[in-house]
């Protein structure tokens, strides 16, 4: 299983969202198209607990979403890694009070399809800087924010990084998916 990491970031390279720079249902029909081809791969979503309730709050039978994002996010099943929650309260969802770090390197040794992590920022980090990242995916919107957390930890020394994919969208965002160098993906 491969361990992808998918954020919306800033011009400047922040995906803590400080300001209103992103609305998930303000996307246009090409950006839509490719997240919905992402997520044909998806089989496990990995958040953090407050990402998790973010998204619990929002997502979950919402009717007036014409994205697809919605029923998308009550099917995949998603672990939330957390040592307070007890009953993550939505469908298709398991608490996960072990280390991140030894479950998704579990993960990697599985067949199957993409774990996908998105938000979630401290849980991020912890991935990445334990090496435990197959892929990173940016939506770069033509924002800048010029505050908060960044995709890479702060003093992460961050190998180089071979493009597998870039896409611009007539919104102005821009996609790049990156796998760390010398590494080949077990499948595309």
């Amino acid at each position: 299983m491969r361990i992808i990491i998918t954020q919306n970031v800033t011009l400047d390279g922040r995906v803590e969202m400080l300001d209103d720079w992103f609305d998930p249902q303000a996307q246009d029909d090409e950006l839509l198209a490719e997240v919905r081809s992402q997520t044909t791969r998806e089989q496990l979503l990995l958040l953090g607990r407050q990402t998790f309730e973010d998204f619990r709050s929002y997502w979950p039978g919402k009717t007036d979403d014409t994205t697809g994002i919605s029923a998308q996010m009550d099917k995949v099943d998603k672990w939330v890694f957390s040592s307070t929650m007890t009953d993550p309260q939505w469908e298709n969802s398991r608490v996960m009070s072990t280390d991140p770090r030894l479950v998704v390197a579990g993960l990697r040794d599985q067949p199957g399809l993409d774990a996908i992590l998105t938000g979630s920022i401290t849980l991020a980090h912890e991935l990445i800087t334990a090496g435990l990242v197959d892929e990173y995916r940016m939506f770069t919107y033509p924002v800048w924010q010029g505050r908060g957390r960044g995709f890479f930890p702060d003093g992460h020394r961050q190998p180089p990084l071979t493009l597998l994919d870039s896409k611009a969208f007539g919104n102005g965002v821009v996609y790049s998916a990156y796998t760390p160098a010398g590494e080949v993906p077990t499948s595309l």
